[in-house]
């Protein structure tokens, strides 16, 4: 394992990943659910540089998407719900609800995918910031409401504004 930090205009992003290169978290700093960084591997800010240049083209650049190859834990499940979320386009948001139901999943289970949603270890890659409430509100996010705020509102073509 391996990590790199870099910046970005949401403070630091941690970029971890496998000797081969594949991601397997992007976490901000204050992070709930961050892992221990002990875990991280060695640090070697020259790792991820593909990664490191989409995320500044997504920030400065109009990028829309991502080519990134994830090697995602967690059960499957909560995989399921990982995939899905790539499936919500850019600039767009889907309710916790409307997710479970594309799932196939039966009424209820807005709040398993918010779990799921909430476990999510590779943030803006995999763009837990699209889901809303039901009626579009802004719930929790692992790296902050605030956050969330500025990523939905960039990607509405908004300038990325934090604090």
């Amino acid at each position: 394992m391996t990590y790199a930090v870099v910046d970005s205009p949401l403070g630091p992003l941690t970029l971890v990943g496998t000797d081969a290169g594949e991601l397997t978290g992007l976490y901000m700093d204050r992070q709930r659910y961050r892992p221990e960084q002990a875990g991280f591997g060695d640090r070697d800010d020259s790792a991820f540089p593909s990664v490191a240049v989409q995320l500044d083209e997504y920030f400065h650049h109009g990028r829309t998407n991502f080519e990134v190859r994830l090697q995602l834990g967690g059960t499957p499940f909560q995989r399921e719900v990982w995939s899905a979320l790539q499936d919500i386009p850019f600039g767009t948001t889907a309710t916790y609800g409307g997710l479970a139901e594309v799932l196939g999943l039966k009424p209820g289970s807005a709040r398993a995918v918010g779990l799921a949603n909430g476990k999510n270890p590779v943030s803006i890659i995999v763009p837990c910031h699209r889901l809303v409430g039901s009626t579009g509100n802004l719930t929790g996010y692992g790296g902050g409401i605030e956050r969330k705020r500025a990523l939905l509102d960039h990607e509405r073509g908004e300038k990325l504004l934090i604090g």
